[in-house]
Formats: structure tokens, C-alpha cells, sequence
């Protein structure tokens, strides 16, 4: 009854605000979602383990975890395009020294589609880690939801192919509202000293400001970059057992909603490999009149939001214990919530993206993950 409820809502909101419908992902492709597997073991895992180093802005683990980025969708994942935008900016710690910030923009759009014409689905999470404690890892913090979100682009990178594809050979493309991809991984969300509205948020306020000023050429559909957001989805703090996520925005109420009932679906289906006492996005009934606070937690999403972009945050809250400790490594990850986390994301940018028909067997995605993971290691 619960869950006949949450879908009901879904519908009606979806209806409301003018938002085309998603095509649920059958049981049977529910099934075939492919794992994350040794790609997130935490010690030598091709997508999470080299994210798991200290990597303040401006030092060489930050230089690191950005050659990982650049080789591991280069290898695996080429025709998704790969952009910098890069600012500077002095902080508490460092004084009059400028330090460096690297915010990643990864997009897969339909081929025939030109920039400014695109609504996206925008991925989100932050790079950077704290720079005390020293050595500080920030696993949750958030290197777990980098490698969720790169699984998940991974998952749906062929079925994307396959479907634009399809449409370029039946002469339906350009037909209605072109819709694409992007994740951003930002630079500098952690505060150096303190958090104030100056020392956080450095990649985040930096991009959001220059997005704003940079328009989109004449007669675009979407006039800058943060109009083409559609949503701007940002993960952060996921990765510690028995999340709970509540739902911090009326006006994305229905996607958090969707993305209940999407974890509802492979629980039922026994698909999921955590023992959650509860749901981790339990909010799902909350009533419209009970949205109250207009920022939520203080993270990435601000300067987007100050600028009417809509944002559904995906963010543990009450924070997990090992928040802003020495003990948010990887040796602390419960990795079967990650491997969730990575099923849900997927399944969530599936059906908006309209993958349902297009996505590979379990058996043929795994085999073009083994293929790639081959293909590497001879490489180098």
C-alpha cells in the first residue's frame, strides 16, 4: 500500500510540474543492473581506491585523483566529453598564497544535439578532502559518491549509444526536448579553517559564477549553463551503514519520491545487498506543507540553488560517525551500502534517461566491464 501511495504521488507531481514521465525500468532490467564489484574494493578497486588519498586543493593528491578522472573516462568511457573550468582564490590557511581549483565537467549529450539545446541530468559530488585532520581520507566525504556516480555512467553509457542510435536511423531525433548527462566533480567544497560563506564552496561558487555570466549562443533553448540544468542531483556523506536521507525540497520532492520508490523496487526484489533497518530515503510520504528550511545542509548546491537551479541533495542526515575523523577511510566504508547507493544512482539516471529496451543484460554489461578492465591493463 505504502509503495502503490509513493508511486501515486510520483505520477501526480510529475504531471503537475510539467515534467515528462519516466519510463520504469522493468523488474526483469532491475535485475540486470550490473555491480560495482572489485571496482570498488577499497584497496586496489580501478574506480574507488585511488580516490581514497588525502586530496586537499592544490597538492599532489589532488593532482592525482584528477589524472585518475582524466584516464578512467578517457579509457572507459570516450564519448563522454571532459572540460576544466579552473579559478584560484586564497583561503584562511594559506594567507596570501593563491591555490588552485579543478572542477571536472563530464557530458554524454545525443550527437546531433548542440550544447545550448540540451536540459541535463547533472551528477554532483565534491573531490576534495579536508586538510585536517592530517591525512585525512574523507571516504564518505566524499570519495564513495564520485565512484557511485562513475559507476553509474558507466552502467548506462551503452544503452545511451544504443538508444541515440536507434533514434538517428528512424529519423526521431531533434523531434522533442534533447536531454544529456553531465557530471561535476568540484574542487574545494571543504572549508580550510572554518566553514563560513568565503572559506567552503570554492569550485561550487566559482563555477555557478561563471555559468551564470558565460550565455549559451543565440537562440539557444537554454539561455547558460545552469539553465540547462534540468536537476542538479548531488550526493555527499554516503557510504556509512543505515543512511537516512530526508527530503529537503518541495520542489523536488517527486524526484526524491521516484528515487524512494526506485530503492523500494530492488529491495522487494531482494536486489540490494545491505541490511538497512529501515529505507535510506524514508522520506518519501513527507507532506508538502512541512518543507520549511529554504537551504537544507550547507554543501555544493548553494550557489546553484541561489541561482534557481533545482536541486535534489542525497546527503546522510543525521551525518555519519565518522564525519570530518581520521576514521573516514576505506576500511570504514560499508561496502555493501556503497554497492547500493551505485544500483540505485544507476537505476534512477536509467529512467530518466528513458533507458528501459536499451540497457544490456547483467551477463553483457559485466562482459564489457571485464573487456575494459582487459583492455587497461595490456595498455599499460
Amino acid at each position: 500500500m505504502e509503495m502503490r501511495f509513493s508511486q501515486t504521488l510520483l505520477f501526480l507531481a510529475t504531471i503537475l510540474l510539467g515534467i515528462s514521465a519516466f519510463t520504469p525500468l522493468s523488474d526483469e532490467t532491475l535485475r540486470n543492473l550490473p555491480s560495482a564489484g572489485p571496482d570498488f574494493d577499497i584497496h586496489d578497486g580501478s574506480i574507488l581506491a585511488p580516490i581514497l588519498i588525502p586530496r586537499v586543493p592544490g597538492t599532489p593528491g589532488s593532482l592525482a585523483v584528477q589524472q585518475h578522472f582524466t584516464n578512467w573516462f578517457g579509457a572507459h568511457l570516450p564519448k563522454w566529453t571532459i572540460e576544466f573550468q579552473n579559478s584560484t582564490a586564497t583561503t584562511p590557511a594559506t594567507g596570501d598564497t593563491q591555490v588552485p581549483f579543478v572542477n571536472f565537467i563530464i557530458t554524454r549529450d545525443p550527437p546531433w544535439a548542440k550544447a545550448g539545446d540540451v536540459g541535463r541530468l547533472a551528477l554532483v559530488a565534491h573531490y576534495d578532502s579536508k586538510l585536517q585532520p592530517p591525512g585525512f581520507i574523507g571516504a564518505t566525504d566524499s570519495a564513495a559518491p564520485c565512484a557511485i556516480i562513475m559507476h553509474a555512467a558507466r552502467s548506462v553509457d551503452e544503452a545511451l549509444t544504443k538508444k541515440w542510435a536507434a533514434m538517428e536511423a528512424d529519423g526521431s531525433n531533434g523531434l522533442e526536448e534533447e536531454t544529456g548527462v553531465q557530471i561535476l566533480f568540484l574542487d574545494g567544497e571543504e572549508a580550510f579553517l572554518d566553514w563560513t560563506n568565503t572559506d567552503s564552496l570554492y569550485g561550487a561558487r566559482s563555477l555557478a559564477e561563471t555559468w551564470e555570466s558565460t550565455p549559451h549562443a543565440a537562440m539557444s533553448t537554454y539561455r547558460n549553463g545552469l539553465s540547462s540544468i534540468s536537476l542538479f542531483m548531488l550526493l555527499d556523506l554516503l557510504g556509512s551503514a543505515n543512511p537516512r536521507v530526508p527530503s529537503f525540497f518541495k520542489t523536488t520532492h517527486w524526484a526524491y519520491q521516484h528515487l524512494a520508490v526506485i530503492e523500494s523496487r530492488l529491495r522487494t526484489l531482494g536486489l540490494l545487498e545491505s541490511q538497512a533497518s529501515q529505507p535510506f530515503l524514508y522520506d518519501a510520504n513527507k507532506g508538502l506543507n512541512d518543507f520549511r528550511d529554504k537551504w537544507g545542509v550547507q554543501d555544493d548546491h548553494i550557489p546553484f540553488m541561489a541561482r534557481g537551479v533545482e536541486v535534489l541533495h542525497i546527503i546522510a542526515t543525521p551525518f555519519p560517525n565518522v564525519w570530518h575523523t581520521a576514521a573516514d577511510d576505506g576500511e570504514h566504508l560499508d561496502l555493501p551500502t556503497v554497492h547500493d547507493w551505485a544500483k540505485i544512482v544507476t537505476a534512477f539516471v536509467a529512467e530518466w534517461m528513458d533507458l528501459e529496451g536499451t540497457l544490456p543484460t547483467k551477463a553483457e554489461a559485466e562482459a564489457q566491464i571485464r573487456a575494459k578492465r582487459s583492455s587497461r591493463k595490456t595498455e599499460l
